[in-house]
């Protein structure tokens, strides 16, 4: 994980990479004005402290044949929410999982192929050793989409 906050320099690599995601460190030094060194050690410390997520979170389910999208609130017996984690990650439908405070305990991202196939992976689910309880929402549309540079000071854009 990372643990370092970003500075001026970070943002505005990481903003040229939001315009145009494939570029290169050249195009990036050209469009910030940094050197390419610099950028080049920054863009290896951050696949090496977590800063940047890998490759495949910009993959659109769908393209790969998983157009619907559904949320799991999920309900586990916390001495085994560990193990419960384990058997997620075993299931090919979920793409993430995040741990929750409050009356439900996870949060499971999932898609499927159709409602047939997100009957049969919400039912993996409930079918695992510790789980309580399952409650699923299917996802209709993203009405916002993950944004992240809005998040940093204004003038350090």
């Amino acid at each position: 994980m990372m643990t370092n906050t970003a500075d001026r320099i970070d943002l505005l690599i990481l903003g040229a990479l939001q315009v145009s995601p494939d570029s290169t460190i050249i195009a990036i030094a050209e469009s910030t004005g940094l050197s390419r060194n610099t950028i080049r050690a920054r863009l290896r410390a951050y696949a090496g402290n977590g800063a940047l997520r890998p490759f495949d979170s910009r993959v659109d389910p769908a393209f790969l044949g998983f157009p619907l999208r559904a949320v799991i609130l999920t309900t586990v017996r916390q001495r085994r929410l560990d193990d419960v984690a384990e058997k997620l990650a075993t299931i090919p439908e979920v793409i993430a999982v995040d741990g929750l405070s409050g009356a439900t305990d996870l949060l499971v991202h999932a898609v499927a192929r159709d409602a047939e196939d997100l009957y049969a992976t919400a039912g993996s689910i409930l079918a695992i050793d510790g789980v309580k309880r399952t409650e699923t929402g299917l996802v209709m549309r993203e009405l916002v989409p993950h944004r992240i540079l809005q998040l940093a000071p204004r003038d350090e854009r």
